[in-house]
């Protein structure tokens, strides 16, 4: 993450947007897409804060194709990570 002079931090209910926005998208989107995509308009900076906090928190990748959602929140898949943390 890198440190830059933020003008304007996210309210929680842009970051739900932009998350669920991303979850129903299945594919990578770009930047410009997801801004289209997004039911209300937001500023790119605004946007790019809550990118990297996501990042961050490993809820999405960000490549050179756009960005990904790849957080699972499956309850199998909880149980089989939980599994192979104790096995080891």
């Amino acid at each position: 993450m890198q440190k830059t002079t933020v003008l304007h931090y996210p309210r929680l209910d842009t970051m739900l947007m932009v998350e669920n926005t991303l979850k129903n998208a299945r594919l990578t989107v770009s930047k410009n897409e997801l801004m289209r995509r997004l039911p209300k308009q937001i500023m790119r900076q605004t946007l790019n804060v809550i990118l990297d906090y996501l990042e961050c928190k490993g809820m999405i990748m960000i490549g050179a194709k756009g960005v990904l959602w790849i957080h699972n929140e499956s309850p199998k898949m909880k149980k089989l990570l939980e599994k192979s943390v104790d096995a080891s």
